[in-house]
Formats: C-alpha cells, sequence, structure tokens
C-alpha cells in the first residue's frame, strides 16, 4: 500500500490540533457511555473504539514529532 505524503504546514498542524481536541471529546463521551452500560458487547465494542481513537492520536503526533509533549498534553 502506498503511504501519501503528510502535510506538515502550520495550517495542517492547526486543522490536526482542532481534529485532536474532537478526538479526545469523542474518548470522553465514550467513557460515560461506558459507566451506563452493562451489555458485555456494548462494552467491547465502545472499549475498541477508544483503542482505534487513541491510535489515530498516536498517527497524529507521529506526523508533527517536533511539537513538545505539553502541547499535546494541554489538548486533553
Amino acid at each position: 500500500m502506498d503511504e501519501k505524503e503528510e502535510d506538515k504546514s502550520e495550517e495542517s498542524f492547526r486543522n490536526h490540533l482542532v481534529f485532536y481536541k474532537k478526538l479526545n471529546k469523542t474518548i470522553s463521551d465514550i467513557q460515560k457511555e461506558i459507566q451506563v452500560s452493562s451489555e458485555p458487547k456494548v462494552l467491547k465494542h465502545l472499549n475498541e473504539r477508544i483503542e482505534a481513537i487513541e491510535l489515530d492520536k498516536t498517527r497524529i503526533r507521529k506526523i508533527f514529532p517536533d511539537m513538545d509533549s505539553e502541547t499535546w498534553k494541554d489538548l486533553n
């Protein structure tokens, strides 16, 4: 599979930061849903979604490796 070159411009960085914040919000929402759910299949699915979102967050951090860890922490 061919990998495309990621856009590492300042505008791309800002757009990725917005998306990163949305991912954090989504994880928070899923965690709330986990607290009220008791169905094993639903819990498994929700936990798998969180894992997938965490992979997206990792991918974004790898695109911009020069950013310090505080920048990413501040987005949580």
